[in-house]
């Protein structure tokens, strides 16, 4: 397209200048005045074509340029692409991996569910208490052993958050006030043997939910959740 502009401008300049120049030879009967007149049209003819053939020049060198940096700039946003997927990617793994176990498959009398972003331990209720009662089963401490390890291993800096709950049963020989209060005092006792095994008595705390939450059946019902939530 430079070519092209350039060699019609040439043409039409080429004409003007040799009209300029025939006649500023050709008419013998030309005055001096006119001769000369001629001379400065023809010069300065030449010196615009002179001056648009450099312009021409400019414009194509500034057309080079921006191809290349267009060129660059393309290059560039494909690498920033590729990095945004390579970014996203390696955020979706660590929540991948939160999807499973979180450290705490295989551990006897527990079961290991997702709520939101936290991990939930389940241990049921009659596998770590007596029926009524708030004191921790020997085999129990074993199931507590063990999750509590993990704890400390994995996730030695998140808050954990013990939650105590009943069936719908009413209290009627067990002596305590209430459903409430049975739950409040055996998730307080599963806190504070956690609490004994390591686990950072700042980050940990219990709370009783009592029959608020029945599962399908009756035993189901009765257990503590410890809940590693999310950082």
């Amino acid at each position: 397209m430079r070519t092209g502009v350039k060699r019609w401008i040439r043409i039409g300049l080429a004409a003007a200048v040799a009209c300029s120049a025939a006649l500023a030879g050709g008419c013998a009967s030309i005055s001096e005045e006119e001769y000369q007149a001629a001379l400065a049209e023809n010069q300065e003819l030449r010196e615009r074509l002179t001056t648009l053939d450099q312009s021409l020049d400019r414009c194509e060198a500034d057309r080079t340029g921006l191809e290349a940096e267009n060129a660059q700039l393309s290059s560039e946003v494909q690498r920033l692409d590729a990095a945004l997927r390579q970014a996203r990617a390696a955020a979706a793994q660590p929540r991948a991996a939160a999807t499973g176990d979180g450290g705490f498959g295989g551990i006897e009398g527990a079961t290991v569910s997702r709520r939101g972003e936290s991990t939930v331990v389940t241990v049921a209720g009659d596998v770590l208490f007596a029926s009524g009662r708030d004191e921790l089963r020997a085999e129990a401490r074993r199931t507590l052993d063990r999750v509590a390890d993990v704890i400390r291993q994995r996730y030695p800096n998140n808050t954990i958050r013990v939650e105590g709950y009943t069936d719908t049963d009413p209290i009627r020989r067990s002596g305590w006030k209430s459903n409430e209060h049975l739950s409040a005092y055996r998730a307080l006792a599963v806190e504070q043997y956690l609490v004994s095994r390591g686990l950072n008595n700042d980050r940990i705390y219990s709370a009783a939910f009592g029959p608020a939450l029945p599962r399908a059946t009756k035993a189901a019902s009765r257990r503590v959740e410890i809940v590693v939530l999310a950082d």
